[in-house]
């Protein structure tokens, strides 16, 4: 297919994902109120006309003019990304599946089936850890001091913690696909195992938009177990390659066993070497004018 061809394939597509989201964010804004208490909820709000001190609860607020109508934009367009995945996914993929083999297809479509599922994961466990991350963070202030929570700051907080958690959980995924690319064996995965664990906890505390150590544990556990499910899996595929392909694997300067047993070619039985050459090699054998000298030719 010629570049503008492509272009013109890549406009409609383009095209038809932003017309779903665009019928789906408008779908979602008649729900906007239950959006907006939905993403709050992890917050332990005050009694409604009740200012209370020390940090046991939080007051929503809004401080400026403008912001009740940018934060209902921002949840709604939001939604609508969401709900319209599906669409704006399919769109993606069939741009791209004409470009792959039947095989590469075959593997596109266990990653993607595989990573819903982590995904939606990742999202479920933020949603239970984020009400006690706002505890312990809202316990940290002092008894003379009340809390006002901006209705921003509480759609950012959510928004990091679902996509940090959400896109963590996809990390054993990348490096099975690693692993089924030849790039990483599980043999050298397995030897990462204390660096990993590491960089995990690391990542864990300084990803998550708490910051405190209920948000980092309950982000480092799960994926360290993903970790471990992940390394499973590419020693067994190693195996099942090594029993396929037993010289899959070596390096491109090292030299593979070879079989010198001799074998019957065609069906007929192999004549020992021995004795092959001086029974064939008559006379006649070479053509006239040709040398002979223990039944090979002078170019022999």
């Amino acid at each position: 297919m010629p570049l503008a061809d492509h272009l013109r394939e890549l406009r409609n597509r383009l095209t038809k994902a932003m017309l779903a989201i665009v019928v789906a964010s408008v779908a979602a804004a008649f729900y906007s109120q239950e959006l907006m208490e939905f993403l709050s909820s992890p917050v332990p709000r005050c009694a409604k006309d009740v200012i209370e001190t020390g940090g046991k609860c939080a007051t929503i607020s809004y401080n400026n003019l403008l912001s009740p109508f940018t934060t209902t934009v921002k949840v709604v367009l939001m939604a609508g990304i969401i709900v319209s995945c599906p669409v704006w996914l399919y769109q993606l993929w069939a741009f791209v599946a004409p470009g792959l083999h039947k095989t590469e297809k075959k593997y596109t479509y266990y990653f993607a089936a595989a990573a819903v599922p982590l995904f939606a994961a990742g999202v479920y466990l933020a949603y239970l850890i984020m009400p006690v991350s706002m505890k312990v963070l809202l316990s940290i202030t002092p008894d003379t001091a009340a809390n006002f929570l901006e209705v921003d700051t509480i759609l950012d907080f959510t928004t990091r913690m679902v996509l940090i958690f959400g896109f963590s959980f996809e990390l054993p995924l990348l490096l099975v696909m690693l692993n089924a690319a030849g790039v990483v064996t599980g043999k050298r995965m397995a030897g990462w195992w204390r660096g990993v664990i590491m960089g995990i906890f690391v990542f864990g505390a300084i990803a998550t938009p708490s910051t405190d150590p209920v948000g980092m544990f309950a982000l480092a556990g799960p994926i360290i177990v993903l970790y471990f499910v992940a390394v499973g899996f590419a020693l067994l595929n190693d195996k099942r390659r090594r029993r396929n392909d037993p010289d899959a694997e070596l390096d491109d300067d090292e030299a593979s066993v070879l079989d010198l047993t001799p074998e019957p070619v065609g069906g007929i039985e192999a004549v020992p070497a021995a004795r092959a050459i001086p029974e064939q090699a008559g006379a006649d054998s070479f053509g006239p004018g040709r040398k002979q000298l223990n039944g090979y030719d002078d170019v022999t």
